[in-house]
C-alpha cells in the first residue's frame, strides 16, 4: 500500500483528465472554458439568440407536475394552474397553491401553513412538501423566515407551559 507521501511525490498534472466547462453567462452568452497553463481559456463562444438576454438560463418546458401534499392540498406551478385537464383530475374541495414555478414562494407558503395548521416542525413540513414535489427549493430568505417562525412557536410553547406550571402551583 502506498503512503500519502508517495502518492503526492508521484503526482503529475499530465495524468489528469482534460476538463471543459459549459457556461451561460448572466448576459446569455454561451461559452466553453478550459484550463491551460493554469489559466482559463475560452474555447468556443456563441452569441446569444436574438431577442435579448434574460439574465438566466430559460427553461421553456412545461412543468405540469402537481404535488399532493394532503388529499385536500396541492402544490404546483402556473403551468399546471393553466391546464384544465390536470385540474379536473383532482376532485372538488381541494386547494391548489401555485406560483410561477411552484418551487420557492408557493412551497414556502405551504410549509408555513403546515407548520401552523398541523403543528409540525419546519423539518417535518419541509420533508412532507419535498416528498410530494421534489423540485421545491425555497429561497434563503423564505427558509430563514420559516426557521424564525418555528423558533417563535417554540418560545410561545415554553411560555405557555411556564404559565400553566405557575397556575398549578398557586
Amino acid at each position: 500500500m502506498h503512503s500519502l507521501n508517495q502518492e503526492i511525490k508521484a503526482f503529475s498534472r499530465n495524468n489528469l483528465r482534460k476538463q471543459c466547462t459549459r457556461v451561460t453567462t448572466l448576459t446569455g452568452k454561451k461559452i466553453i472554458e478550459t484550463w491551460k497553463d493554469a489559466r482559463i481559456h475560452v474555447v468556443e463562444e456563441v452569441e446569444p439568440s436574438s431577442g435579448g438576454s434574460c439574465g438566466y438560463v430559460q427553461d421553456l418546458s412545461l412543468d405540469l407536475h402537481v404535488g399532493v401534499i394532503k388529499p385536500w392540498l396541492l402544490l404546483g406551478s402556473q403551468d399546471a394552474a393553466h391546464d384544465l385537464d390536470i385540474l379536473k383530475k383532482h376532485k372538488d374541495g381541494v386547494v391548489f397553491v401555485h406560483c410561477n414555478a411552484g418551487v420557492s414562494r408557493a412551497a414556502a407558503i405551504v410549509i408555513g401553513f403546515l407548520m401552523n395548521s398541523e403543528e409540525i416542525s419546519f423539518t417535518s413540513a419541509f420533508t412532507l412538501v419535498k416528498n410530494a414535489r421534489p423540485s421545491i427549493c425555497p429561497n434563503t430568505g423564505f427558509m430563514q423566515q420559516l426557521r424564525t417562525y418555528q423558533e417563535g412557536k417554540q418560545r410561545n410553547e415554553c411560555d405557555n407551559i411556564q404559565e400553566l406550571e405557575k397556575g398549578d402551583s398557586s
